[in-house]
This record gives structure tokens, sequence and C-alpha cells, in this order.
């Protein structure tokens, strides 16, 4: 089946299922309805619905209460249920407005939302480079000025996390008009992506942006995504337990982190041991207290990982037995903290001030330890201070002063990194999806942005089958068949000298078999947009560029390719191997270079590949054998953090990594 073809399917099956599906709440109820709030909150002025399709539209009212909506010279209605919540379903309306949305209750209780068009409405989703805003990108401050256009709707929906789904919180942000002011601050890629799709679809567009900085993906991912993925059940099961009881959880958690720990090649010590031998002997922690990658040591100066954190502190006995509260100044960015011994909390943010209030039992007359694992993966790292936030205070005023005398440990970063807390906002399993994405309902969509993958490269290791379950949870609320546009990571880091193994690489190939696998998905290849040394690429025009083309493949059914040449075969043939391409505008084409470069043959094992002669015919391209290598079952293309590739075709779309295994 073509690919035009399967993208008109993934929209009738959408179309199919919205008309059809039934949902209620999920998690915690919405805030009550007031004598103007029959709506849930994302229905506002100046939104934008899905056209062509059932709107379906919901609230609350007084259980059991009889409620009408009615838009567009069409109606319908529904009955609040027994926890207030109804929902009811407009017949579909094609593109135009603006137009006004009314719901009355029986009760005489009306809300009316204006100015509200009917278009295309896509989710733009992701962590910082979906964020990253108009106004810092090239270009920005010129196209903000431009941006005044009543057809191009944002919803930028806030940053919440939560350990259940959440069904309509209080602030999920506020549809507004594009305009220079409220442009620049909005998502660059998902704003650049909607201005040039509106060149060839004529029709209003909803952009809502639900993104944050520094998150995994399987912060985003429903719970139902996870069954893809083995190993989470428990994290799984101790957030559930988070939400009912987090004194348990945090305990549990911190058996978790215990056991992880054990099982590394440091586990045979466990520093959290009040009697740790040999921890008098730990070196000082410089004063004062400050980020360790500025405490002068060369280990620590661009150490990215743990570092263990001890201090040893007197009580008397009238002390050990009152109700205290152990506070450790700010740290950066992940603390597991004990206490004698014992589990007492864990948690993330990015110098944020840890204030712990000790369980009965924890202290005792003599010596007590206060220990510290503090993970910083990025940037600043460590307990931050300031000296005077760095006490335990007591229930009657009092406190000892915990300042100076700290101790450290570094940990060798081939000890990996440890397990995160499921609760955790951006780490954490689901809790992005319950706060930033759950709240939207299942409000009209035609398709998704995805642009996210960078902090999963730490472990790249299964983002193939994360990014599966990501979109099969997501369809589940928004509907089967939903469209997917996949923004592949860009070039980030040293250039290969030789042939190197990349996580960066590892995640661009997992999205691109994602894709490959996936009818209702479309890769945006974007290898060459990419900064070496700033993980935050400023030329977010051209990525939205190639996402729009994306979408008039993937969404519209153009026969158009999505994002450039792509890898069908690699094959053996006389005189080499020879890999195929498809997707191919024209020919394929080389630059600063009659050949293409970046092209490896590989064996089996990591380490094995070599860089290859490689030859560009019409749409394939011939590589030569190499002296002294066995037989190669590999073929890799522009690998690496930062690869050089010249390959393209004569859209100037380039070709993008790939790892192909040789028939």
């Amino acid at each position: 089946m073509s690919r035009e073809h399967t993208s008109s399917l993934c929209l009738s099956v959408v179309v199919v299922l919205l008309s059809g599906l039934s949902v209620g709440a999920s998690g915690p109820a919405a805030k009550a309805a007031g004598p103007s709030s029959l709506l849930a909150s994302v229905f506002q002025d100046h939104a934008v619905l899905q056209r062509d399709r059932p709107v379906r539209v919901w609230g609350r009212a007084v259980p059991g209460e009889r409620v009408r909506v009615a838009f567009n010279g069409r109606e319908a209605g529904a009955t609040a249920d027994g926890s207030g919540r109804w929902e009811a379903t407009l017949p579909a309306s094609a593109a135009g407005g603006p137009y006004t949305l009314e719901a009355r209750s029986d009760s005489g209780t009306t809300q009316v939302v204006s100015d509200v068009l009917v278009g295309d409405v896509f989710l733009c989703s992701g962590q910082s480079n979906m964020e990253f805003p108009v106004m810092r990108a090239r270009g920005g401050e010129f196209a903000a000025r431009a941006a005044a256009n009543d057809r191009i709707r944002l919803l930028t929906v806030p940053h919440l996390a939560l350990p259940e789904p959440a069904a309509d919180p209080d602030a999920p942000g506020t549809w507004k008009v594009a305009s220079p002011e409220t442009v620049r601050p909005f998502s660059a890629a998902c704003y650049f992506f909607a201005r040039e799709l509106q060149q060839t679809e004529l029709v209003p567009m909803g952009l809502i942006n639900a993104a944050w900085g520094g998150s995994a993906i399987e912060a985003w991912m429903g719970g139902s995504g996870f069954g893809q993925s083995g190993g989470f059940a428990e994290r799984l099961d101790l957030l559930r337990l988070y939400a009912r009881d987090p004194e348990a959880a945090n305990q549990g958690f911190g058996r978790m982190w215990e056991a992880w720990w054990r099982s590394t090649p440091a586990g045979a010590t466990e520093p959290w041991q009040p009697d740790l031998a040999g921890a008098d002997r730990w070196p000082e922690v410089p004063e004062p207290m400050r980020n360790w990658k500025a405490w002068g040591v060369p280990a620590l100066a661009s150490h990215d990982g743990m570092v263990w954190y001890r201090r040893a502190f007197s009580l008397t006995p009238g002390q050990a037995v009152r109700r205290a509260t152990l506070s450790l100044g700010g740290i950066d960015e992940v603390d597991q903290t004990w206490v004698n011994g014992r589990v007492i909390r864990n948690t993330f943010g990015w110098g944020d001030q840890r204030v712990y209030p000790l369980p009965a039992g924890v202290l005792r007359p003599g010596e007590n330890v206060v220990t510290l694992n503090v993970l910083s993966t990025w940037d600043a790292g460590g307990m931050v201070g300031p000296a005077e936030k760095l006490a335990l205070t007591f229930d009657d005023g009092t406190s000892v002063p915990l300042a100076g005398g700290w101790r450290y440990q570094a940990v060798p970063l081939e000890i990996g990194r440890p397990p995160r807390a499921p609760w955790e906002p951006i780490a954490g399993l689901t809790t992005l999806y319950n706060g930033m994405i759950a709240p939207l309902g299942t409000y009209g969509l035609r398709g998704v942005v995805w642009y996210q993958g960078e902090t999963n490269a730490d472990a790249p290791a299964g983002y193939q089958e994360l990014l599966a379950g990501l979109m099969s949870s997501w369809r589940e609320r928004f509907g089967a068949g939903l469209p997917f546009l996949i923004v592949q990571l860009p070039g980030f880091g040293s250039v290969p000298a030789e042939p190197v193994e990349s996580n960066w690489s590892e995640v661009r190939e997992a999205q691109r078999r994602a894709v490959a696998a996936d009818a209702c998905a479309g890769l945006v290849v974007t290898i060459d947009l990419g900064e070496r040394d700033d993980i935050h690429p400023i030329e977010k025009r051209a990525v939205g560029s190639r996402i729009a083309r994306a979408a008039r493949r993937v969404v519209y059914g153009e026969a158009v390719a999505p994002s450039g040449p792509v890898p069908l075969s690699a094959s053996r043939e006389a005189g080499g191997v020879v890999v195929t391409f498809g997707d191919v505008e024209g020919r394929l084409v080389t630059y600063s270079s009659d050949r293409a470069i970046g092209f490896e043959l590989c064996g089996d094992g990591k380490g094995s590949c070599r860089y290859a002669t490689a030859q560009v015919a019409s749409n394939r391209v011939v590589l030569a054998p190499i002296e002294g290598q066995p037989s190669p079952t590999r073929v890799r293309f522009c690998w690496g953090d930062s690869p050089l590739c010249n390959l393209s075709d004569q859209s100037g779309l380039p070709v993008g990594p790939f790892e192909l295994v040789i028939k």
C-alpha cells in the first residue's frame, strides 16, 4: 500500500473512532461547575475546533442535570452523570468561523465561548527543542513582528506533573490569536510548521504546545503504552502507591534504589550506612557549598553523574526524641537521602531547596549521619547551599547547624545511572501525560508533532519500543490512526574522525525504525540543522518547514516525499554492497565531492565499522569492498553525534542517518 493511501486510511479511522468512542472522567474530578462554568476549560474564546469530524464537547454541571450545547447552527445534548461530568457530540463542521459555542443547563446556567474557528488542530509536544521560543530562533524576531494572523491560534499547556491522569485542571492555558506578542514566547518549531503548512492548507490552524525541557519520553506516555516495553511494572506500582501514600512509596523506592546500587560493581559497600568503614577518609567538600564543577577538582570539572555526600553530627538525648526537620539547601538535580541508614526522600529539582520532616525514631543520642547520593545529568551539580539553609531544626525552634564538615566521594561514570522515582516530573512514568495530555480530554486533533529524544540519549536501548508505546497510548485517547510527525534528533556534539559508537545515533535510528513500522507516522530529518556545541539549534524555521512537508504526505496524503530519500535495502552485488533508496526526487546528489561521505561497512560487533568509498548512481549507492575487512553484515550512514554527510536528492533534502542489515 502506498504512503498516500495509508495516510488517507489513517484519517478515516480517526473520524470513525472519534464519532463512536466513549470516554468518561479519568483520574481526579475536574473543578466543580460554577454559575458560568459548564464547559471544560480547554473550550475558550479564540479556540480552534477540528474540522470535518464530530466535535466532542464536555464539562461539568449539577449531577443529573441536562445540558444543551449549540455551535454553528448545530445542537446536541447530554445529562451530567453522578460526578457531574457530561459529554455531548456535535455534528462535524467544515473549516470556517468565527462562531459561538454555547452551553446551557436546565437550571439556566449558561456559558458562551466566542470567536471560535474550525480548522486543523495539531498537538506539539516533547522537550526543550519543542519549547524553544520563536524569539530565540534565527530570524524569529523578524517573523514575530509579522505574525499577526487571526487564522493561527495558540495554546500553551502549563507545566504540570501528576501521579494520576487529570480530567480538567484549573489552569490549562489560554487560547490566543497569533500576534507579535503571543508568537514570541511560543514554540518556534510548532509555529513555523503551521505558518508553512498554511501555504498549502488554507484553513485555520490551532496549535497546542505541551512540552517540558529535559523531559524523558517515559513521562509523556500513557500507562497502557508501557505494555510494549518491559521492566516498568514495579515502578508503575510504586507510582500508584504514591498517589495514595507518598511516604510508603518513598520507602519502597528507596529499597529499589539500594537494590540497584548493590547490583553495580560498587555494590559491595553501602555508603548510606552510618558505620561505613573509611568514610572519615573521604575528601572534604570545599567551602562554601556550591556546584561541584566549581570546586577546582579536575575529576569533577565536567562530571555529569553521581556524587556521595556525608556529614556526621551529634545530638543530646533530649534532641534525639524531638520532632525534627532536615534542611539541605539547594540541590541539583536528584537526591536520594538517608539519615542513619534509613531512607528519607528522593527529590528532583534544579537547585530547589530540600526540606524533609524526619520520621519518629530516625534520630538517636550521640553521633548521627546524614548521607546523600546526588545525580546531576547536565550543567551544575550537587549541593549548592547556601550555608544558612543547612540545618536540623527541632519543633521547639532550636536547631543544629549542618554547614561545613561535609565529605564526598565521586561515583565513577561506568557505574551507570540510578533508577528515577516514577513520580518525578520530567523523568518519571506517565507524570506529564497525566498533567499535560490527559487534561486535553479527547479534544479533536488532526495530528501530533513530537520533538524529543535528547534526554533518552543517555540510555537509548528500548527507545523504539517506547516511541511506539507513546503513539499507541495517545491514540487510545485521541483516536486510532492519529498521525505522528517525529522530528529526528539533529547533530550535536563531536564530529567523528573515524567510525564511532554514538548514543545519539542510536536514538535517531530508533526514531527511524519506529516511523518505518507505523503507517500513520512520518520522519522529519534534521541531521544537517544541528549545532555541534549547542543542544538547542536556532534554525527552527527549516525544522518547521520540514515538519510541514511531512504533514503534507502523512496527514494530507499528498504525493510528496515526507522528508527526503529513505533507505530501502542493502544487498550484495558484484563489486560491493548496493544501498537502494526510495522517495528520491530526481536523483541522488552529493555536495563538495563526487562521492557520498559518511557510509560505513560493519561486521556484527561494536568497533567493526570502517568508512567505505561510496559511488552514487541514480537512486543507488555502491560501496566498494574494504581491503582486509571480513565480509560485512551491516551498512551505517551518517553515524556519530555530529557527523558530516553530503548525500541528498534534487529537492535539497538530506538522506538521514540509518543502519541496515545487508541481505
